[in-house]
């Protein structure tokens, strides 16, 4: 007699398969993630790599499919329409090559030893053995991602022009370092300093002379084809790549005419609120208050551990005052750190990295102290509310301590998009509000800025890759519409124009997450706990835009029956 198979445990074991897939494949996630199996290889670039890759997600799109819906739990109709989601557009960018706009000058290769020796530790001899592994295999990889690149420029799909200058500028002066300074040798953890020779020799020998072939193709051969235009509407196929791309990121499907309207209606409505606060505080409109704090001297500091030490005690302000506002909370806070020199004239003003797998390292919450005394203070609590605690901190923090759910739901879900832990982010600097977290209105004036500056991406995002604009022009918008000095106004869209659709991820996620609050509060009426709400947000892990709008009234009124 033959058994049936719980559809439930089908689901969960061909997640589980799939997230392992991940991991062999992009080792340097698993890294970072604190597994330690994959430490002694990179992610192959090359064709065998991305036909790997393809085989994957079109196996496993037919596996999902072929479960029936019914007879699954919630939470494994989830996990299948996640993975469903996540092989549908993988392999839809395969077919269009995506992979040959590879350029990243924000976090391409030529970062990743750096990156690595931050969390791969070599304090034991096998540890070590796997780190000088991966350091001799580098060569190797970047000579399929120069034969990647070399692909796109014989399609005519290629890079544009200021990311590819930028990458090149950061290359020399990563090799302006001696290789003990280098981070690849400086950062790792060693048992004993004496091991860094061994490192330092591997990385002068193997990174440094991929580095060097590197930075000569680039320079020499890929430059001179870098597209001019920094929208994807110049590459072969724009149109249907940054489609794709709004989908990617943000688990809807709205057109770029749609997304801009939104950004710019939405600038309006937060302007009034500037406005509003700058009257109050005596400023003749959002114009004068933001010309004031700029020259004001005291909202600024020529210290950078100062705005280290103002982002740690307003992170720790905020988690001390979250238990009125959360029933669940990450086992522990997070840790503020700045970013490392090598890296921050090209970083965002902040990001935040997840804790280690064991938990022996925490949640780091990096913030960008790169020219300081251009940085304002007031516009940090918005960031920090965000990025730290109760942003992305919590929604990663309590996701990857969920139990009872496979690893791809708890540690890979955001290879379905970003838009539900970007948005919870930005959900959070207004949730700030709420809880009364901005010292004052000068920081709330931050916070609002920060709400106009995302707004700002809709339409500068959508500007850059469908509607033709030029990068000037988008630098400045941002800057007189995103409230962003020079500086950061030109990290930003060089940003956007590496990573097309990932900045609508954060308004758009926000106004779902907003909108579910409020529709199931108007279910609810007297019975709405803001409380089940917000742990409810937080408890399935990253979810599909779709799937919160059509479930999150239902799960708030089982938590609050539950507790009565």
């Amino acid at each position: 007699m033959t058994v049936a198979r719980d559809p439930n445990a089908t689901v969960n074991d061909l997640a589980d398969r799939f997230w392992e897939g991940v991991l062999e494949r992009d080792t340097t996630w698993a890294t970072l993630l604190g597994d330690e199996r994959h430490n002694d290889r990179w992610p192959d670039l090359g064709a065998d790599g991305r036909a790997a890759d393809e085989a994957a997600h079109r196996s496993t799109l037919a596996e999902a499919k072929a479960i029936p819906t019914e007879g699954l739990d919630p939470e494994q109709i989830i996990t299948r329409d996640l993975m469903i989601v996540v092989a549908e557009n993988h392999l839809a960018a395969l077919e269009q090559k995506q992979y040959q706009l590879a350029v990243d000058h924000m976090s391409g290769p030529q970062v990743w030893p750096a990156q690595m020796a931050q969390y791969q530790p070599a304090d034991t001899p096998d540890r070590m053995e796997r780190l000088l592994t991966r350091w001799r295999s580098y060569p190797e990889m970047i000579e399929q991602y120069v034969g990647t690149l070399a692909e796109g420029v014989a399609d005519g799909r290629t890079a544009a022009a200021v990311p590819v200058r930028r990458a090149i500028e950061q290359i020399e002066r990563l090799l302006e370092m001696t290789p003990a300074d280098h981070p690849a040798t400086s950062m790792v953890n060693v048992g004993d300093d004496g091991d860094r020779g061994p490192i330092a020799a591997a990385v002068e020998e193997h990174i440094y002379a991929a580095l060097r072939r590197l930075h000569a193709y680039l320079r020499d051969e890929y430059e001179p084809h870098a597209r001019q235009q920094p929208g994807l509407g110049a590459t072969p196929g724009g149109e249907a790549a940054y489609r794709l791309a709004i989908r990617i990121h943000t688990t809807i499907d709205p057109t770029a005419d749609e997304v801009h309207a939104f950004g710019l209606a939405d600038l309006e409505s937060i302007e009034v609120e500037k406005d509003e606060i700058a009257r109050r505080l005596g400023h003749a409109d959002r114009q004068a208050m933001r010309t004031a704090l700029a020259e004001d001297s005291e909202n600024h500091t020529d210290d950078p551990s100062a705005i280290v030490r103002l982002a740690q005690a307003q992170t720790d302000r905020a988690y001390a005052a979250a238990p009125t506002y959360f029933g669940r909370l990450p086992r522990t806070n997070c840790v503020v750190k700045a970013v490392e020199a090598y890296r921050e004239r090209e970083a965002p003003p902040a990001f935040y990295m997840p804790q280690s797998l064991d938990g022996a390292r925490p949640g780091q919450y990096y913030i960008n102290t790169y020219q300081p005394a251009d940085r304002q203070l007031h516009r940090i609590a918005a960031i920090t509310f965000h990025e730290a605690t109760p942003g992305h901190h919590f929604q990663i923090g309590i996701e990857m301590e969920l139990a009872g759910l496979p690893a791809f739901r708890t540690l890979g879900s955001r290879m379905a998009g970003a838009a539900y832990a970007e948005g919870w982010g930005l959900y959070t600097e207004r949730l700030a509000d709420e809880m009364g977290l901005y010292a004052n209105e000068q920081e709330r004036f931050g916070m609002l800025e920060a709400q106009s500056f995302r707004a700002a991406r809709l339409v500068v995002d959508s500007g850059l890759h469908a509607m033709g604009w030029s990068r000037d022009r988008a630098i400045d918008f941002m800057r007189e519409r995103g409230s962003l000095p020079q500086v950061d106004a030109e990290i930003e869209v060089d940003r956007y124009t590496v990573w097309p659709g990932q900045a609508l991820s954060y308004k758009l996620g926000q106004r779902e997450i907003e909108r579910a609050r409020a529709a199931t509060s108007e279910q609810m009426g007297d019975r709405f706990d803001l409380r089940a709400f917000h742990d409810e947000v937080l408890a399935h892990g990253s979810l599909p835009l779709t799937t919160l709008r059509r479930e999150i009234g239902g799960w708030v009124e089982a938590a609050v029956t539950d507790r009565r």
